[in-house]
């Protein structure tokens, strides 16, 4: 009965410990993608359009992604990547200089924020006003509230965008998607093969819910808010979204 039992061990343990050390595996290759919209700029505080242009950090801005830094404190990330936009790859240092962790961050034009065309630097409402026409609203405002109550699906909305662009230059909502989820790939595909870990992206809102858009069963109906976190984990090559725009580690940083 005993060499039936040692025998019954062995064989269980030749069948599972297989099998065990797969998942270990497996779960120990886990990402964890913290991805952030920059702080407030300028162009921000002033309600003009900004795509490709770029302008620097106010000082609130400033202020809000060294609240995301300290609230991340407790985060170790392995890799850091952000935006080639000046906005984003200032943000992403003073998160990590308020954290105190220093690591190269890796910059990428596939991070960018729409191209907005002819609209780069005019007014918010200029812009706006001319989609809320051409997708048949009265004004800016009855297409916004229809975009808050969910009547107005955001890929349409920023669809329209590329619709009164008359310099050809905007960028489609389906060529910032594919370029934004084909980086958040590469770089989810990349960390896992090394082992996994957490990895701090710095990007810009509209591009965000451009990715996470048929990513999320949340529905898309406001804005990020600067230096807010949407946390993605990529496990068994399969993307999981929380909760969009997260200011909770910014609420955190900022009791510190």
């Amino acid at each position: 009965m005993k060499r039936f039992s040692l025998l019954l061990a062995l064989l269980s343990s030749l069948i599972f410990s297989p099998l065990l050390a797969y998942a270990e595996t497996v779960d120990d290759n886990t990402v964890t993608i913290y991805v952030t919209r920059h702080g407030k700029t300028m162009f921000n505080t002033v309600h003009r359009v900004q795509g490709w242009a770029d302008t620097p950090l106010t000082a609130a801005g400033v202020t809000v992604a060294e609240q995301l830094g300290k609230g991340l404190k407790d985060v170790e990330f392995k890799k850091v990547y952000a935006s080639d936009l000046g906005r984003a790859r200032q943000t992403a240092r003073i998160i990590l200089a308020a954290k105190g962790q220093q690591l190269d961050i890796v910059e990428s034009e596939k991070l960018r924020e729409f191209c907005f065309g002819i609209y780069e630097g005019d007014l918010d409402a200029n812009m706006w006003g001319a989609i809320a026409t051409k997708l048949g609203y009265e004004s800016e405002k009855a297409l916004f509230g229809d975009f808050a109550k969910g009547k107005l699906p955001f890929a349409k909305m920023f669809g329209g965008v590329a619709l009164v662009d008359t310099s050809g230059e905007a960028e489609t909502f389906a060529t910032v998607k594919a370029r934004m989820q084909s980086e958040l790939k590469t770089i989810a595909e990349e960390t896992a093969a090394q082992g996994g870990g957490n990895v701090l992206l710095v990007s810009h809102g509209a591009a965000i819910l451009a990715m996470v858009a048929d990513m999320s069963s949340t529905p898309i109906i406001a804005p990020l808010s600067n230096a807010s976190v949407t946390q993605i984990t990529y496990k068994n090559r399969e993307f999981t979204v929380g909760k969009l725009g997260d200011m909770s580690y910014v609420e955190k940083g900022a009791k510190l």
